[in-house]
């Protein structure tokens, strides 16, 4: 065989060798060159999924991958060693958890707020229309488990309201609360503010004056076994400087 043939038949072979495992030369739509874990509380689902795009766009080749639940199981998830370069909680006491287990790098930094309100179906048909009706017999109420941040908000208006209420679920996240109630499963639901603004005319959202006694700070920090730390640091950047709390406040976040 001649070197051309030889070198023909080289390339032939590395070429179905590529196809038959599926490899392919990278091209624009390769893998990413670094890859970001954001551990965020899931009430922020729609700010940060904006910003982690955002991110991107400004790091090509770094690619976002966003972990959303309650702040609670976050916490105990990066406790027990789960890898993530950042976490963003609903509230400092789960922060404080992480950042007790020394795993965070350098000192939280506050970059929202947030309150409750009530979210019921459209048609409203418990007619409810204050804090105080959520406690009246027969209305199937669903509020966080006492452990996530929004349920130790509505435990702490209740108890300074004088309102003794009795939800028949409790949930591990602010988005299952509003699942219960779109559905249609509860006749109201203690979530916070923005996920009313975030799910439009799926709910009908009822303020009311007792949120004050229990206003969220949200905690962000980057993690200290992160394996892209300057990656990290730019993430909370963003999330803490005036792009992100453009971001947040179009949300209906509050400022920290």
């Amino acid at each position: 065989m001649s070197r051309f043939r030889r070198a023909a038949a080289t390339a032939l072979a590395v070429a179905l060798a590529a196809a038959a495992s599926g490899c392919a030369a990278p091209s624009g739509g390769g893998a990413p060159d670094k890859n970001l874990t954001v551990f965020a509380a899931a009430s922020l689902k729609a700010p940060f999924t904006a910003l982690a795009t955002k991110f991107e766009a400004g790091h090509p080749g770094t690619r976002v991958t966003l972990s959303f639940a309650g702040s609670a199981d976050l916490s105990t998830q990066l406790g027990q060693g789960a890898p993530a370069d950042v976490f963003a909680s609903a509230d400092q006491k789960n922060m404080a958890k992480v950042a007790g287990a020394a795993l965070v790098e350098g000192a939280p930094r506050d970059f929202a707020s947030n309150v409750l309100a009530i979210a019921v179906p459209p048609a409203n048909p418990a007619n409810i229309g204050s804090f105080a009706d959520l406690a009246r017999p027969g209305t199937k109420l669903v509020v966080c488990a006492a452990q996530v941040p929004c349920g130790a908000a509505a435990a702490t208006i209740a108890a300074r309201a004088g309102v003794a209420l009795k939800p028949v679920s409790e949930e591990s996240a602010v988005t299952d609360v509003l699942g219960k109630v779109t559905s249609g499963e509860a006749d109201a639901g203690l979530v916070y503010v923005t996920d009313v603004k975030a799910a439009g005319d799926k709910v009908k959202g009822i303020d009311f004056p007792e949120s004050a006694y229990a206003v969220n700070k949200y905690p962000i920090a980057a993690l200290k076994d992160s394996k892209n730390k300057e990656l990290a640091a730019a993430f909370v950047a963003l999330v803490s400087g005036a792009e992100g709390q453009q971001v947040l406040a179009d949300a209906g976040f509050g400022r920290p």
